[in-house]
């Protein structure tokens, strides 16, 4: 069209204008409707992400006199936190009301007669209290709550039960007076440990035993004396499975019992708490009855337990040292059903702990500086204290996340039942008092080792598919296969994952060395073939067109995967006994996995090589025609000129793919899941499997509670794989600029 044209159709010029700013503007808006979208995710990941790491909240909720007549010596709520339960060192016991102080139920746990010598408290989450007398007898009571909804409102009746009768079980048997003791009691049996007066150390064991004809119930006693050359025992604690028993002294030696066999429980390991001249101030069980907290009188804290080695022997650990306190810990209380305490100073401070994760997430005052017992609420968002003048103290707990930690992240974390510390993704357990286990590590190096072996297998197919379709094949050869190949993306992943899980998994196992040989055998056949055809006749090879040589390859490779396989299985039961995983195992302590790393990177590669091969054969392909015309007139074969002007060329585009496909196998979800054993280990071992981040998103994501801790690390983990996408997506972006620029004069 000239200007004549255009001054004659000046409609015609401004409805083009108008087509092409509203095009642009159409594009434009969308182009930022892509970044907003994109922000929006960042925003909404960090957002559920951020309460992870926030510290607990304490604030003050009710003070009142206890109505005890006794010092209190042991506390307990309910599980609304609306009912406190104090018990005095006389063996009197009141259920109060927490927002008045109001009495709601009193009594005693002994008879009126009887003088109580000690006070105990089993473990939180079984609600059992004991007394003991000064002729050696103990009484071992429950707290119980029933729960009405009278009026459609919730009312709470407490009660006192003595699931073992009210008749007090005999101890010391002698008479002997029980200076201190612990207690513990579920509904099969109870076990009491004892220190009576001249420092004799006794374990009773009651049993219930229910007929089968009339359901009586009958109690069947074992008693042990525990033999201990350690003197002046001070401490004494017995855990919730009723299987280890702990004494500490006044020399601060404690002292490690194994009590399954309650007629001869066994000294395992001794170890000494504090050094520097410091003394043992408190002593608890952490919820599960495995570690121990010990305090000292300088405020610090460490975590101890049983540590068993290669012979089946244990041997006591400390495992860490947590942030100290400001003065000497007075009291020690265990949440019911996570790792975390409460620590309280004679300086008035409540400090939040949580073990697993190393954390001190807050430090309140109390009001107090003598703050003698204390317990949490079952929902761990209360904690009730008194002091030995009587008060009582209740504060509101916040702290729904404190498993997390940088530390608990990414670091190595000693967890309970584990000979050091470890790397491990455990979230759940049908346990109440599992201690989760939240690394995000090797779910990291899981993703990156998918990764990198699909990108192994890809790579070098795609991007060497891709040269020699774009320069070398012959545009209608080049018409049918880049086509079929990009069709290749459009295969579902789940159908990919489900032939690598129950077809290609258990080839690979079968025929693994032949696997392997093929590695060697295609492209030595390949040159083989090439060695041939230039040794052919001239006439022969002219009579294939140039550009289809690749036809007369695919016999070759047929016939060099056929002989690979062949062959390896004449290896294998020549060299290898028959089976090559088993001698592995055998020979150098090499596991295999059937659903194993070199399975998943074959079948991501698969899935990978379609997208690396369309946009690295368009970049070749885009290379101008002169730069290679030039090239082979200054005599240049076409490998040089492939190799020195067109690769370099088509360089930041095959970069690009090469960035695409790997963020394509970064978050790739169903074939991880379906062709790997989703097992959650670090080993670079191939034939391994692993678990990724976006596998574990998808597994766990469905049966995770809403606002959890565990639900928002699995958010994080999401973050996580945004921010690795971004960031390599930002590199290639930065690294394919300079490249564009470096090879633009080409």
């Amino acid at each position: 069209m000239n200007s004549a044209d255009l001054q004659e159709n000046p409609a015609r010029e401004r409805l083009r204008l108008l087509k092409d700013r509203s095009f642009g503007a159409v594009m434009g808006v969308g182009g930022i409707a892509v970044i907003l979208a994109i922000a929006l995710i960042f925003i909404y990941l960090l957002y559920t992400v951020l309460p992870l790491f926030g510290s607990a909240r304490v604030t003050a909720a009710a003070d009142f006199s206890s109505p005890t007549s006794a010092p209190p010596r042991m506390v307990a709520l309910d599980e609304y936190a609306e009912i406190g339960l104090i018990v005095g060192a006389d063996g009197s016991y009141r259920f109060v009301s927490t927002a008045s102080g109001d009495n709601l139920l009193s009594g005693r746990l002994v008879d009126d007669a009887a003088r109580v010598s000690a006070v105990a408290a089993g473990a939180p989450a079984q609600r059992t209290l004991a007394a003991a007398t000064q002729d050696g007898m103990v009484v071992i009571a429950r707290a119980d709550y029933t729960v009405s909804y009278p009026d459609d409102r919730r009312s709470i009746t407490p009660k006192m039960s003595f699931p073992y009768g009210t008749a007090p079980l005999d101890v010391s048997v002698d008479g002997a007076a029980i200076e201190q003791f612990t207690a513990q009691a579920n509904d099969d049996e109870a076990s009491i440990a004892a220190i009576t007066t001249g420092g004799r150390l006794v374990l009773l064991n009651v049993a219930r035993q229910t007929s089968f004809l009339d359901d009586e119930v009958t109690l069947e006693t074992t008693r042990a004396d525990i033999a201990s050359d350690v003197k002046n025992i001070d401490r004494i604690a017995m855990d919730i499975d009723q299987r280890e028993l702990y004494t500490v002294s006044t020399q601060n030696v404690l002292s490690y019992y194994d009590i399954s066999d309650k007629s001869n429980p066994v000294l395992v390991d001794r170890a000494s708490l504090v050094a520097d001249g410091a003394r043992v101030t408190a002593f608890e069980f952490l919820s599960g009855g495995i570690s121990v907290i010990v305090g000292d009188d300088r405020g610090r804290l460490t975590q101890w337990f049983p540590v068993r080695d290669r012979n089946n022997r244990y041997t006591l650990a400390r495992v860490r040292e947590l942030e100290a306190m400001p003065a000497a810990i007075s009291h020690i209380g265990s949440e019911h059903n996570r790792k975390g305490f409460a620590a309280f100073d004679v300086a008035g401070n409540l400090g939040i702990y949580y073990a697993t994760s190393d954390r001190q997430l807050a430090v309140a005052p109390t009001g107090s500086e003598t703050i003698v017992t204390a317990a949490f609420a079952p929902r761990a968002d209360a904690v009730l204290a008194a002091d030995a003048s009587g008060r009582l103290r209740m504060f509101e707990v916040r702290n729904p996340h404190p498993e997390v930690s940088w530390r608990a992240l990414w670091g190595k974390v000693w967890y309970e039942n584990r000979q050091e510390p470890e790397y491990i993704w455990q979230s759940s357990s049908a346990s109440a008092e599992f201690e989760p286990k939240f690394s995000l590590t090797p779910l990291t190096f899981g993703t990156f080792k998918a990764s990198f072996y699909s990108m192994l297998f890809a790579m070098p197919i795609a991007v060497f598919g891709a040269i020699y379709t774009a320069y070398f094949m012959s545009a209608p050869m080049r018409a049918i296969v880049k086509p079929s190949i990009e069709v290749m993306a459009a295969l579902p992943t789940v159908i990919l994952g489900f032939l690598a899980g129950l077809w290609l998994a258990p080839l690979i196992e079968r025929e693994l060395i032949g696997i392997f040989l093929t590695l060697i055998m295609l492209p030595a056949m390949i040159l083989a073939a090439a060695f041939v055809w230039f040794r052919l006749p001239v006439h022969w090879r002219r009579s294939i067109p140039d550009g289809w040589e690749a036809l007369l390859l695919i016999p070759v490779l047929c016939l060099s995967v056929w002989m690979s396989i062949v062959l390896g299985e004449r290896i294998e039961a020549v060299w290898f006994g028959g089976n090559v995983t088993h001698w592995l195992h055998a020979t150098y302590d090499i596991s295999y996995d059937q659903r194993n790393s070199l399975v998943v990177g074959i079948a991501i590669g698969f899935a990978v090589i379609p997208t690396i091969f369309t946009i690295s054969e368009d970049a070749v392909y885009s290379v101008p025609r002169s730069l290679t015309m030039g090239s082979l007139a200054l005599g240049a074969t076409p490998w040089q000129t492939a190799l020195k002007v067109v690769l370099l060329t088509a360089s930041p585009g095959i970069f690009s793919a090469l960035m695409i496909g790997m963020g394509r196998a970064v978050g790739e979800t169903m074939i991880v899941l379906m062709a790997t054993g989703n097992t959650p280990i670090m080993d670079l071992n191939i034939f391994e499997g692993f678990r990724a981040l976006s596998a574990n998103i998808a597994v766990e994501m469905p049966e995770s509670e809403v606002h959890s801790t565990h639900y928002r690390i699995l958010f994080l983990a999401a973050l996580v794989l945004f921010l690795v996408t971004f960031a390599v997506n930002t590199l290639a972006e930065i690294v394919r600029q300079r490249l564009r620029r470096k090879y633009a004069s080409l």
